[in-house]
């Protein structure tokens, strides 16, 4: 299986990525996704996807990042050209926090979802897109509705809302991905939401470094190759085997990302 999403580029990971996706392998996650945070991260993102070859990237800049600009959009678009970038993001709002200003994350989504309208126009192709939503879903999903993008291309990751929010995910026709919270005592509404995805629109990540699932909670950093904690932890909550589970979130991950 691969983890769809990671962050290899961050401190944690720094001279250990051989060591990381070794552990991974190990768990049986064999690939990774890092996922960009800001422009000059999606190019770490990429130098690492290049050096690896089961690692891919992605290419946007993170809502709590919105006001590090001035952010470049035309060589974030560069960057979401090459081979071993796979998705645009991660993008979104999150208001959870008080910084940046909705006003300043607003502005940088803005631009953002211009700029990959503009790109899948030129390239005559779509790359998928990484949301970040945090406690944003009743102003994010009709944005999103709003754009000339396809509902199916998106995918809500680290999804930690509940089961009205998960339906309105589903309802606009995203993906969504689940992390270890959905294995914390603390969030049955996140378990309550994982059990109404349905098999072919659920996939599973780490957020690494963050939010180790159990039984690996509280250790930091959280490695890809915890996904297998999280993606075993989804099956059981779900009532489906293993080997359905497994499989159906590999054709998922293909499916989406283009990636096997």
């Amino acid at each position: 299986m691969i983890d769809t999403h990671c962050h290899l580029t961050f401190p944690d990971f720094a001279h250990r990525v051989d060591e990381t996706l070794e552990h991974a392998a190990s768990m049986g996650v064999d690939g990774c996704i890092t996922i960009a945070t800001t422009v000059d991260d999606a190019l770490t993102a990429l130098t690492v996807a290049e050096l690896h070859e089961r690692v891919w990237c992605s290419a946007g800049v993170h809502p709590l990042h919105a006001d590090e600009g001035p952010h470049d959009w035309a060589h974030l678009q560069r960057l979401a050209q090459a081979d071993k970038c796979v998705a645009w993001g991660e993008l979104g709002l999150d208001k959870h926090y008080d910084m940046p200003p909705q006003d300043v994350q607003k502005r940088v989504l803005e631009e953002q979802l211009a700029t990959i309208e503009n790109a899948h126009q030129a390239w005559g192709r779509s790359l998928p897109i990484v949301v970040h939503c945090r406690k944003a879903f009743d102003e994010l999903i009709p944005r999103l509705r709003e754009t000339t993008l396809d509902p199916a291309g998106f995918v809500f990751h680290c999804f930690t809302g509940d089961a009205a929010e998960v339906r309105a995910c589903l309802d606009f026709g995203a993906m969504v991905s689940f992390t270890g919270v959905v294995t914390y005592k603390n969030a049955p509404e996140v378990r309550d939401a994982a059990a109404l995805v349905p098999l072919d629109r659920i996939m599973v990540e780490t957020d690494a470094p963050f939010l180790s699932p159990v039984p690996k909670r509280g250790v930091r950093p959280c490695e890809p190759g915890f996904a297998r904690h999280t993606a075993e932890a989804l099956a059981a909550l779900r009532n489906e085997s293993w080997d359905a589970f497994h499989e159906a979130i590999n054709a998922n991950t293909e499916r989406f990302f283009g990636v096997a």
